[in-house]
This record gives structure tokens, sequence and C-alpha cells, in this order.
């Protein structure tokens, strides 16, 4: 493999937050949910997935920069292990080498692998990729499809109460381990869309309803949006712009405890696009008969 700083485009001394954005806009643009059929396209996204799997571990980083493992995360055996092994019966032909270590080591680490060295066993590298979902499927629970590094699809669940940026463990379903050794496995990034409706804080879900001008004076009961689907509400007469309702249990399933939050409803009144002569007509009388100070109540002079 490529060194993955060389394949996410970032230096050596990049940030954590630097290469993890190098990493989402490389990946943004090679996944292969958008680039069907492209085997090309394909490869450069395993490339990219492996480096940042490596990079965005701050432990891995440190020891594929001191050298002790390549770009796919295997083990680098040490000096020491090559010496020894060279002074057993398999390693005769090396004694006495007087080239370059890295020669002799790339030499003797070749004949491992010829045949001589198959106990060696080293677990295979996690490997890290992101999924988009929408609100409603992360509040409520969803099955995904997603396409690994190695082409291989899987199927994976989304808990329901998935927060933006949760990380989904997929045990084994990383790069595999040499010599027998266990795969590594797949982190999974969740990212969820923006809703036009809903927005989330904590384990409540916010949502502003306008309601007519006839609504908040008279009352009435109408139909609101949930993530659970529509249901009907009754609106108090004399609700104004701001006034909060509560619907409980109506938000979203907290993981620890599997208990819900609650829906707040914030009402907006809204008047109608025209106003004609009747409505006109009527406040102006109204009004005369019926002042009130609704700037001084609230502390406006």
């Amino acid at each position: 493999m490529r060194d993955p700083y060389e394949v996410l485009g970032v230096p050596r001394g990049a940030s954590a937050e630097e290469i993890k954005q190098a990493y989402r806009k490389l990946a943004k643009k090679l996944h292969p949910d958008l680039n069907p059929g492209n085997q090309k396209v394909e490869q450069s996204f395993k490339e990219v997935a492996g480096a940042y799997d490596l990079l965005s571990d701050a432990q891995k980083r440190a020891r594929f920069d001191r050298g002790e493992i390549d770009a796919a995360g295997a083990e680098k055996p040490r000096r020491s292990y090559y010496k020894n092994y060279a002074e057993g019966n398999w390693g005769a032909r090396y004694r006495g080498f007087d080239g370059e270590e890295g020669a002799f080591e790339d030499e003797l680490f070749a004949d491992l692998f010829r045949g001589r060295g198959q106990g060696l066993r080293v677990r295979g590298a996690d490997v890290s990729y992101a999924a988009e979902t929408d609100f409603i499927e992360a509040a409520a629970g969803a099955k995904r499809r997603l396409t690994l590094s190695d082409g291989k699809t899987i199927e994976f669940n989304i808990p329901p109460g998935t927060e933006d940026g949760q990380t989904l463990r997929l045990k084994g379903q990383g790069q595999a381990g040499q010599g027998g050794a266990v795969a590594g496995d797949a982190f999974i990034e969740i990212r969820i869309r923006p809703h036009p409706l809903f927005k989330r804080e904590g384990d409540d879900v916010q949502i502003e309803l306008p309601i007519t001008l006839q609504e908040a004076v008279l009352g009435a009961t109408v139909d609101l949006p949930t993530v659970d689907g529509k249901v009907a509400i009754k609106i108090p007469r004399g609700v104004n712009t701001g006034t909060v309702m509560r619907l409980k249990g109506k938000g979203i399933v907290n993981q620890s405890t599997k208990k819900r939050g609650d829906q707040l409803v914030k009402l907006k009144v809204m008047l109608p696009d025209a106003i004609d002569k009747e409505l006109s007509d009527f406040i102006e009388s109204w009004g005369k008969t019926h002042p009130y100070d609704v700037r001084r109540k609230a502390g406006t002079p």
C-alpha cells in the first residue's frame, strides 16, 4: 500500500482534524455508491479508507511513524527478530551479510514468506467508513447496505436513537488477517442528513408548527408530524406565537436508558397571505374598543 499521508494528501505533521477533513472530502468524492461500476474509483476509495483507518488511530499512527507497522497496519518484525532468525538453520545463508540493514531485512522478510514463516500471525487492520441516513431512520432505527473496501456488500443495523457522528463497529469486517489470524473490524461513522421540520435536542425533538389566526383565537384540532407519523393534537384557545406544547414520549430513544424523550411543538401564528377589507375593517373596529399593550407587558418600552 502507498504511504497513507500521500493517499490522503496531508503532511506528516497534520492534525487529527486535518486528517479527518481530508478523508471526508475524498470519501464523499470516491464512494462506490456514487460511482457504480467504476473499478478504478472503487480501488481509490479502498486506499483512502485504509489510510484513514491507520492515521485516525493515534496509536497506530505513532507506530507507523516509528516504522513498527506498514501502511496496511501489519507488524514489521524488528531487527532482533531477523538476527535471531539468521542465527538458526534456515537463516544460515544470511550470516555475514554486510549490506544495508533495510536490504537485509527486505531479503530475509521475503524469505520468511516463501514458506518458512508461516507461523507468523497478524490480526487484520481495522477499516473506517461513513454512511449517511435521514433523521427518521436514525430516530426509529433502520437497516442499511454498505460496500466494503474489499468489494463485499453487507447489511448492518442503525440502532434507534443513533446520533450524528456516532460510530458503529462491525466485528470481523475489516481487512483479512495474516497466517490465519482474525480479521480486523469495520467502523462506520453515521452522518444524519438535516430534516426540514425536525431538530434534535438531546432526546427531545423540536418542531415549529404554523397555525392560522382563527386556530389561535378559537382553538382547533390539527395534524402534527412526528417521527412515528402524523398525530392529531388539540390547540387551546387564545395561544400566541412562541407557545410550546409538549408531547410526552414522542421524542428519541435514549440508547442507555431505552426511554424516549418528548416532542416539543412551538406554535407560530400566521396571518393570511393577503389581508382583505373584511378582516381589516373588523380588526380596526375591534381594536378601538379592546386596547391592550403587549410591549409594556413584555417589558419593552
